[in-house]
């Protein structure tokens, strides 16, 4: 059922995926690294050895195959840890930069960027129609806390102008994806999303996760680990 929904509204929430021991390990993993955290949490974080065991769960592996046909390439992940120490608002937007190994120079692909070492650009939508991101939830994610809001089908519009997305979130009526811990967020990169500032005293931790179909993209663009 939940690979429909992707299909057709860009997003699917899938609950009681990841069991609690796992996200208690995870979490004591994390706590004890060497990450570099910045205000929103920790990026780059599929480089630690216990995010990348959380990516190859065969569970998640097979959510995002489901999508992404027989293969299914974790890429890139991000923790997102957000309370009331450290808040923030995001404003509607769809996800399209990509790491990338080496700059290339293709119609579509751009403006390019060097964020921590790393490459990125921004992807057409032929090739970000390749990607497909699992959010596992390490809390449970409330209306008070911040939680991810989405335009449901927005991901068949293709690469949107800021005008575009601002039209489309004056015009569409937005959900709030409320997932309890343990629950994963499925989402299209191209669905035009947000999310407010938390008023609640209860975090929202979020491991974000993107797969991708292939290592590398068009023949000619390979994906970085990040």
């Amino acid at each position: 059922m939940h690979q429909v929904e992707i299909k057709t509204r860009g997003f699917a929430i899938i609950p009681d995926m990841v069991s609690e021991g796992s996200i208690s390990v995870l979490l004591e993993r994390l706590s004890g690294a060497n990450l570099r955290r910045s205000r929103a949490g920790i990026r780059h974080a599929l480089q630690h050895p216990g995010v990348m065991e959380i990516a190859q769960d065969p569970l998640l592996l097979s959510i995002a195959q489901g999508t992404l046909g027989s293969e299914a390439i974790p890429f890139r992940a991000t923790l997102f840890d957000k309370s009331q120490l450290s808040n923030w608002l995001v404003v509607w937007h769809q996800d399209t930069a990509l790491p990338l190994r080496q700059r290339l120079e293709a119609e579509g692909w751009g403006p390019w960027s060097v964020k921590d070492g790393l490459i990125y650009a921004h992807a057409p939508a032929r090739a970000l129609n390749q990607v497909l991101a699992l959010r596992v939830h390490l809390d449970d994610s409330t209306a008070e806390n911040g939680p991810l809001r989405v335009l449901p089908a927005t991901h068949n519009l293709g690469v949107l102008s800021d005008d575009s997305i601002h039209d489309l979130a004056a015009r569409l009526n937005p959900i709030d994806c409320l997932i309890a811990k343990r629950g994963i967020l499925a989402m299209r990169p191209l669905i035009v999303h947000a999310s407010s500032k938390s008023t609640s005293d209860m975090p929202r931790r979020v491991l974000h996760i993107e797969y991708a179909s292939s290592r590398v993209l068009e023949d000619r663009f390979e994906l970085a680990t990040a």
